[in-house]
């Protein structure tokens, strides 16, 4: 009874119940803690990102609503904006001769939505993460737990006793592990949400953006058919 007592750590603070616990749990608290920290990282580096890239599709859309055709429009150099006018201004060009404007638009409309998913996969990355971590760190923790309960309930087999001096420790120990499990969870899940209606407003600015590059390029479509634009129109009397 001695030799276990004086095994026991002299209080219960979180740092002790880990300095003491079973290297398994040890182990399962060190990614929960290492996956906590992701979660907080991803919030801070996502957030960044995500401001500004609503600060450029902002941009853009004022640049592409306040133009009158797709050379006028103000967007910044490099960015969603001035991929989706390349688009247009290819297709433009691409199309020159043809006289079917429906096949065009519809053409540009698959250039710009196959543009649009892209950027917003981009945006999504690493959210993904945080989902993973939301699902499986209870799951981790309660592993943790299971573990040092059995533990727990080996140290009172070979001590011969069920003194709570003797259980408290153990079973105390393998609790933090859950409660880890917690900690991680509920901020991973919290996150997520955010980022998802944050994705959902970006993902909307980036449909009105399309949109702005579709009527343009349909009034320089309409421009280029309009008497006396061709080459070889013949004078109108």
């Amino acid at each position: 009874m001695s030799s276990v007592t004086n095994q026991l750590p002299p209080d219960l603070s979180p740092w002790q119940m880990f300095v003491h616990a079973d290297p398994v749990v040890q182990t399962i608290m060190v990614v929960l803690a290492l996956a906590s920290l992701l979660t907080w990282t991803v919030l801070l580096a996502k957030s960044m990102e995500l401001r500004s890239a609503q600060r450029e599709l902002r941009h853009a859309c004022n640049g592409v609503l306040q133009a009158e055709q797709l050379a006028d429009a103000n967007v910044l150099d490099a960015g969603i904006g001035r991929r989706l006018l390349d688009h247009a201004q290819d297709e433009l060009q691409r199309s020159s001769g043809l006289s079917d404007k429906a096949a065009m638009k519809e053409r540009l409309a698959s250039r710009l939505e196959r543009a649009e998913q892209a950027h917003a996969r981009q945006l999504r990355r690493g959210t993904g993460v945080l989902a993973t971590i939301g699902a499986t760190a209870p799951f981790v923790g309660l592993l943790g737990t299971v573990w040092g309960i059995m533990n727990s309930f080996m140290g009172i087999a070979h001590a011969n006793t069920t003194n709570l001096a003797v259980v408290a420790p153990g079973i105390a120990e393998a609790l933090l592990a859950t409660a880890l499990g917690l900690v991680a969870a509920i901020p991973a899940v919290v996150i997520y949400n955010y980022f998802g209606r944050r994705l959902t407003a970006a993902r909307a600015e980036l449909g009105d953006l399309s949109a702005g590059v579709e009527r343009l390029f349909s009034r320089d479509l309409d421009r280029q058919g309009m008497p006396g634009k061709g080459a070889g129109d013949a004078p109108v009397r």
